[in-house]
């Protein structure tokens, strides 16, 4: 098989995501990615893994931009980057109201908005080290950086599920993270994509779509992910599921199953 990606949305602890991210590395995958909801801080989590691993590539799929700070996001980005070496993509997505408003206590509101507005927040501060904004949705009378990013141009990746959404992708992001997804999502999202590129003047062959769900033996998980492959899925991203203290002996059996060749 190509190039192919693991995820972590839970399960595992924090340390034995650490433990299955340099497993997934010693056998070629191309990218870890860790979810922010209930399973542990992804930025910590990553940082872990940036300082135990070398070409394996390490992202955030995705962060909320309701439950955390645009300025806090850009230095945690800027920290793991760091860290690792220039490895980091930063994956960004507006998340949904249902997790963002009771279990944050954050009011969700313009989340298209609120996801430009902040990929822009973090490209001028990442950029410039310093930013002054005033949004819709986000204003910063003025914030500084400290220190000085490794890159400045740190990949943004962004989720989207609906046209609107992955439209804007196309226009702004460096990449598109699906979740979810069918054998048709690819196609569709590619249609949705170069709409966005065209309106913000880019090529769309510029862009990486993420997808994930397959299921059965690890011969039918294969053939699966190589169907995702060819319905226009650049990358493949296996995220398993998997709760409790046998957890990570399941992630260990699906990252050995799943390996490129």
């Amino acid at each position: 098989m190509s190039h192919i990606g693991i995820a972590f949305s839970g399960g595992p602890s924090p340390a034995d995501i650490v433990e299955c991210v340099k497993l997934a590395e010693s056998l070629g995958y191309e990218s870890a990615w860790v979810a922010e909801a209930h399973g542990g801080d992804q930025f910590a989590i990553l940082a872990a893994c940036a300082a135990q691993t070398t070409p394996i590539r390490l992202g955030t799929a995705i962060s909320s931009v309701f439950v955390r700070s645009v300025p806090t996001i850009a230095m945690a980005a800027a920290t793991v980057d760091d860290i690792s070496g220039g490895r980091f993509i930063l994956g960004l997505g507006s998340s949904h109201k249902v997790q963002v408003e009771p279990e944050h206590g954050m009011n969700y509101a313009k989340p298209i908005t609120r996801v430009r507005e902040s990929v822009d927040i973090v490209r001028t501060l990442l950029r410039d080290g310093a930013v002054s904004y005033a949004g819709e949705t986000v204003t910063i009378e003025q914030f500084d950086l400290w220190f000085s990013p490794r890159r400045s141009d740190i990949p943004i990746y962004l989720s989207g599920l609906f046209p609107k959404m992955v439209s804007v992708c196309g226009e702004i992001a460096d990449g598109l993270i699906l979740t979810r997804s069918t054998l048709e999502t690819g196609a569709h999202a590619r249609r949705w994509i170069a709409e966005g590129s065209q309106r913000g003047g880019r090529h769309p062959a510029d862009d990486m779509i993420e997808a994930t769900s397959v299921a059965g033996t690890a011969a039918q998980c294969r053939e699966k992910i190589e169907a995702y492959r060819e319905s226009g899925i650049d990358l493949p991203i296996i995220n398993p599921f998997a709760r409790g203290p046998e957890s990570k002996a399941v992630f260990e059996t699906l990252i050995r199953s799943c390996a490129p060749d």
